[in-house]
């Protein structure tokens, strides 16, 4: 994780530098959430820096990498930029040539600024997500806020007993017209912060060091919405009781790009739980006054980042909302979730084909963010307009396929219609394969759209396809492409409640093993949440899992993932 981690926290900034940083700080958090939080939750937690293994290769995971990158990234948030420097300089000036542990990581950055790093190594040790709990209180006589929070991580293997870790928490309040407070807390001189100064200015670094602790901000003239955890400053989940309307005001206005995004995501959330337990109920769903404010917004949000808002109209990965109940309910989060889609779609259609039609471009193609921006929120736009799926909406998803000049559209288009039944969409996607046949990178997105389509036929498609003449089970991108997307990214049909999705999955494992082990035990780690899902789902996951310890000459790689699936 030394060396993986600095690396793709490397390269994080430097994409930062060269494009929008908000962009690709949400990128990052949101692939945190959705690949590395289940490996933390699952029988395979680890620490960044694992102190046992039985197969090396089942450590190239999103923990080592993406975990490992914001723990670095917690090292930069708590010495600043400058401080940050002078301990890379010290590392280099150390250690250049040598082979060295995490350890003289820290120590550099320690030793170089004089800081106490020794409870920030325990997140080097410790495995698992933590869960920082918090809660405000505004006392209008006194002109205080006061914040609570709570630290705590869950058991995981080997390490059933959790210590308090080393959190720096980014924090900012938010007053009733959506523009920052000043900053004081208790105890500190009055000069703080101006009404004049840039809002990055009215962000405070908190060290949350205790189980509990609470902080306690003065001069507050206003009851305020805090944001908390700006930036996603340290990756842990975190849990405020805001309202809807309270989410609606920090995803319309927070000065922090990364916490606009989150609060819609977490009305988004709320909404989706919502409705699931109303599916569950058997009680008819209705679109929740708070999400359809939001989204009203953000369509008519002329002033923002075209990519923020687009990222912020996007509704969280069903796979992530679903790994947020402790009984996983595969039925209620995709029913709720593609009512949402489709009551939004209908509520707003013409303002989204007015921000479908205002946001395209008739220059010549460009990768720039001054195109990007634009062109992410048209495909946004189109997707929720292919969630209707009726013949206008499927005309502008063919129009814009013949008329792209680029990869991103081409691809948004198939996207938009691959969940339909109709004849526009089959003539589509054959298309498509007729002209890309003959080049692999774009076939790989033809096969990926084909393994994460909603459709009914799609496991039956998807079988099809291995007998396809560009399907290579010894191309490791064209199974991760095909098997792998429909495995990992489609819920609904991975998880029949037939069975039918395991047992192919667990078929395919089987042979990919012969052939390319790391890859099968990728793929059979998405079993490994089976313990949380109910029946009939939970006891057909687990004869998965018991057909694959009783192959024969199953690879080291897979029967770690397996084994550790099934101990108790």
């Amino acid at each position: 994780s030394l060396k993986e981690g600095l690396t793709v926290f490397r390269d994080q900034e430097f994409s930062s530098d060269q494009g929008s940083r908000a962009v690709e700080r949400i990128a990052a958090v949101e692939a945190l959430r959705r690949y590395q939080h289940p490996e933390d939750a699952g029988p395979g937690a680890h620490p960044i820096r694992p102190d046992e293994y039985q197969e090396i290769n089942n450590f190239y995971t999103a923990t080592v990498y993406e975990k490992g990158a914001e723990v670095i990234r917690m090292q930069h948030a708590l010495l600043g930029t400058e401080g940050f420097r002078r301990g890379m300089d010290l590392y280099f000036d150390r250690h250049d040539g040598q082979a060295v542990a995490c350890d003289d990581f820290v120590q550099a950055m320690s030793d170089a600024n004089g800081a106490d790093f020794t409870q920030f190594r325990r997140w080097y040790a410790q495995a698992g997500t933590p869960v920082v709990s918090a809660r405000g209180d505004y006392d209008a006589a006194a002109r205080t806020y006061t914040l609570e929070f709570a630290q705590h991580t869950e058991p995981t293997p080997g390490q059933p007993d959790k210590l308090p870790l080393h959190i720096p928490l980014a924090v900012g309040l938010v007053g009733r017209d959506g523009g920052d407070l000043p900053l004081r807390l208790q105890g500190e001189p009055s000069q703080g912060t101006t009404a004049g100064e840039p809002a990055a200015a009215r962000t405070r670094m908190l060290d949350l060091r205790e189980a509990k602790q609470r902080f306690v901000f003065v001069d507050v003239g206003e009851s305020p919405v805090p944001s908390l955890a700006r930036g996603y400053s340290a990756p842990i989940r975190l849990e405020f009781a805001y309202t809807g309307d309270e989410l609606v005001l920090l995803a319309a206005h927070d000065s922090d790009a990364v916490n606009r995004w989150d609060a819609a995501q977490r009305s988004f959330i709320d909404a989706i739980l919502a409705l699931a337990a109303d599916h569950r109920a058997t009680r008819p769903m209705a679109l929740p006054p708070a999400l359809a404010a939001l989204a009203a917004h953000l369509i008519d949000d002329h002033r923002s980042d075209p990519s923020l808002i687009a990222l912020a109209l996007q509704p969280p990965d069903a796979s992530y909302v679903a790994a947020l109940e402790k009984i996983i309910d595969v039925d209620g989060i995709v029913a709720a979730r593609r009512f949402i889609i489709r009551a939004l779609a209908g509520r707003h259609r013409g303002a989204l084909e007015a921000l479908y039609s205002n946001n395209r471009s008739t220059a010549a193609y460009s990768p720039a963010p001054a195109q990007a921006g634009p062109r992410k929120l048209r495909n946004v736009a189109l997707r929720y307009l292919g969630a209707l799926d009726d013949a206008r909406a499927r005309a502008l998803a063919v129009a814009q396929h013949d008329d792209a000049d680029n990869m991103t559209d081409a691809i948004a288009a198939l996207a938009a219609i691959a969940d339909s039944d109709s004849i526009d969409r089959d003539d589509l996607f054959a298309r498509f394969e007729a002209k890309w046949r003959h080049e692999p990178l774009v076939l790989d997105k033809w096969f990926a759209q084909e393994a994460g389509s909603d459709r009914d036929d799609t496991l039956a498609r998807v079988k099809s396809l291995i007998s396809h003449p560009g399907f290579n089970a010894r191309n490791p991108n064209r199974v991760r492409a095909l098997v792998g997307a429909f495995a990992m990214r489609n819920l609904p049909r991975f998880h029949a409640a037939s069975g039918d999705g395991y047992a192919f999955v667990t078929d395919q494992v089987l042979a990919i093993d012969a052939i390319n082990p790391q890859l099968a035990a990728r793929i059979a780690g998405t079993f490994e949440l089976w313990k949380r899902f109910a029946e009939p789902r939970r006891g057909l996951m687990q004869a998965s899992l018991q057909r694959l310890a009783a192959a024969p000459g199953l690879s080291p790689d897979v029967n770690e993932i397996v084994t550790r699936s099934l101990a108790d």
